[in-house]
């Protein structure tokens, strides 16, 4: 009868157990649901934790306990935890393929992909079937630079029905990578699928996507025939016009051949036919996001003008919308409509008004531009621009429109687990610096997946200030303002202080009241974080060849001027003094070229920062991160940053690289 009424308890036991893990369970996947608020999420962790806590003291050894505890410990940046968890699960009970994948993601967050992969293949073992171990392979597989191998697993998860975003993330990684030698249908179809899944930073796809149009069209081969209708119908082509921009001297003369084609026909026929719509809307978009870069013949721009007229004239008379379409289409292909004589009056439709193919164009030729206008007017900067020509008006660059996938989470649980700093003593929001934003891609990432920050986004540029600013009104990022520099050193000099501070391009040698050391200095206390890297872009043979003719010749930044020197090195781009430049992406956008060439970067600053981090009685070297993001030793690098400030001859860590973050002691 006892032996009976001790059953009973050991089953109810379980049972109590099991629910409490179920209900745990249900908890963590709410807590990791993106339909959930931020809050939301967290509310939800804790109702996990404190289910697991209830499971345990009735079942101390439960196996499902232990390890989903594990797994919130993981989440959360407490790695030491997590792996005795882990451990302890498998203790209880040694067959566990979940319990070897989450060890496997426990090594990955802890830098080690080669012991993650170890984990994962056990996994494996015990479920052949395990997506989530399979996933874990293919992020260690990328992690340890396998890149083609990590993408055929990428692959075949997402042709097994794995949409995970980051299956999505882990295969755009990786493409990036790649070498594309030959035409390939699955690569093409890889490409497609990529550029359709929404949450992913389109934008950088622009090289992997050239490359395999470069083979689809044969661009290598000087008589390879362009058919202009087939080009209409190309899937792939399509999509990246409208979503990229293709560092390629061959790609860039196929979308000037093409868009010729178009205008050819049309001054024959007189019309824009409606199979051809779709390409000239995109290379509308394209031509756009090179700021208008690709040159045109004398013939093209007389027909353009004439179309601009009769667009004008059509305007003045109140004709219909649907009467001046093709007519816009063509246009836009070589100029912004921001900047034509007829803009005013395109100002009395909003942009819904236009049919739904036709939005994505006038967005970016127009009413974006016509907002970005208006936030300007906010800076004295705006001043600066007032003599340009519409058309030499700075565009932003770079070109960004989505930002890169992440997961959310918080600045303080980064700097404990990634850089081990205490954090006690932190307010409950910190405040970051990203200087030199470049359009603000990564400071609209910051602010986006961190949960207890607020950004500040420094720009030299004034296009890309307010492009950012359009950009967080239109994504609802509510935590971030971007500013010049001139307000950011009223900011710092009233008293205002911050906790990190990244450093992303330099300021351009016409900053001369900017010392970006002192005003790192100034703006931050102990324990604030400093981030820069060692690399400066820009410093090519052929840009320092153009930077001599700027100043021998003494060439003013306007769109014909930079066309021109872009005229030179298209046609020597695959001279070796050339090359270099014409295979950057900055290259292949006016922007760019305008930045790199008439703005370049001030080497000066980044030495003279490292010169003062250098300094270990203030500073503290607390992680560098090599070109492959692998962490390296920090007393070596802290000793040649040392040995250089000291004027010793040792190779400079300028231009090597590196990613390096400094604490400041005091």
């Amino acid at each position: 009868m006892q032996a009976q009424h001790h059953s009973n308890e050991l089953q109810a036991r379980d049972a109590e157990a099991a629910r409490l893990l179920l209900q745990a369970n249900m908890a963590y996947a709410d807590s990791n649901s993106s339909a959930s608020s931020h809050a939301q999420r967290l509310n939800a962790r804790q109702e996990c934790r404190s289910f697991l806590e209830q499971a345990l003291a009735v079942e101390p050894e439960g196996a499902g306990a232990l390890g989903l505890l594990g797994r919130v410990e993981l989440d959360d940046g407490q790695l030491e935890k997590a792996q005795l968890l882990f451990n302890a699960s498998l203790n209880a009970d040694p067959e566990q393929p979940q319990q070897y994948a989450n060890l496997g993601y426990w090594a990955l967050k802890s830098e080690r992909p080669a012991l993650a992969e170890q984990y994962f293949l056990q996994a494996l073992e015990y479920d052949r079937q395990s997506a989530a171990a399979f996933c874990g392979v293919a992020h260690a597989k990328r992690l340890q630079g396998q890149f083609d191998v990590a993408y055929l697993h990428y692959r075949k998860l997402r042709e097994a029905g794995a949409e995970w975003d980051s299956v999505y993330s882990g295969m755009l990684n990786c493409a990036l990578h790649l070498n594309v030698e030959r035409a390939d249908g699955d690569l093409a179809q890889d490409a497609i699928a990529l550029l359709r899944h929404e949450g992913l930073p389109h934008q950088e796809l622009g090289r992997f996507v050239g490359a395999i149009i470069h083979q689809q069209y044969d661009l290598g081969n000087a008589s390879a025939e362009i058919i202009l209708d087939a080009a209409s119908e190309d899937e792939l082509l399509i999509l990246a016009l409208q979503k990229t921009l293709m560092p390629s001297a061959a790609i860039e003369n196929l979308v000037t051949l093409l868009r010729r084609a178009i205008v050819a026909e049309v001054a024959q026929t007189v019309e824009l036919r409606d199979e051809l719509q779709q390409l000239a809307l995109a290379i509308g978009q394209y031509v756009d996001r090179s700021g208008y870069a690709l040159a045109a013949e004398e013939d093209e721009e007389r027909l353009v003008a004439a179309i601009n007229d009769s667009i004008q004239a059509q305007l003045v008379m109140g004709e219909s919308q649907d009467g001046m379409i093709g007519s816009l289409i063509l246009s836009a292909m070589y100029g912004a409509l921001f900047h034509q004589s007829f803009a005013v009056q395109l100002g009395q439709w909003n942009l819904t008004d236009w049919p739904l193919g036709l939005q994505p164009v006038l967005a970016a030729s127009y009413y974006q531009r016509a907002s970005e206008e208006a936030i300007k007017q906010n800076f004295d900067e705006k001043a600066d621009e007032l003599g340009l020509e519409k058309t030499d008006t700075p565009q932003a660059w770079p070109a960004w429109s989505q930002l890169a996938f992440g997961a959310e989470g918080s600045l303080k649980s980064l700097m404990t687990t990634e850089l081990k700093l205490p954090t006690d003593h932190l307010p409950d929001t910190l405040r970051i610096m990203v200087c030199g934003a470049q359009s603000g891609q990564r400071a609209m990432e910051l602010a986006r997946y961190l949960s207890d920050v607020e950004v500040i986004a420094v720009d030299e540029s004034l296009a890309n200030i307010a492009k950012g600013t359009r950009m967080a009104g239109e994504l609802n990022v509510e935590n971030i303002v971007f500013w010049p520099w001139s307000i950011t050193q009223r900011f710092v000099a009233d008293g205002h202080r911050v906790h990190w501070i990244e450093i992303g391009r330099l300021p351009s040698s016409a900053m001369t009241d900017l010392s970006l050391a002192a005003l790192v200095n100034d703006a931050t206390l102990s324990g604030a974080v400093v981030h820069m890297h060692t690399a400066v872009a820009e410093q090519t043979p052929g840009d320092q060849h153009i930077r001599s003719l700027i100043a021998e010749h003494n060439l003013k930044p306007n769109r014909a001027t930079i066309r021109q020197l872009r005229q030179l090195v298209l046609a020597n781009h695959q001279d070796t003094h050339w090359q270099e430049l014409a295979n950057d992406e900055d290259f292949f956008n006016l922007g760019g070229c305008r930045d790199r060439w008439f703005c370049p970067q001030d080497t000066s600053q980044l030495k003279q920062l490292m010169g003062m981090v250098s300094n270990e009685v203030e500073w503290k070297l607390v992680k560098a991160r090599d070109a492959d993001g692998h962490s390296l030793a920090t007393q070596p690098v802290q000793q040649q940053i040392q040995a250089e400030a000291l004027g010793s001859e040792v190779q400079s860590l300028v231009g090597q690289g590196l990613s390096v973050y400094f604490c400041k002691r005091r």
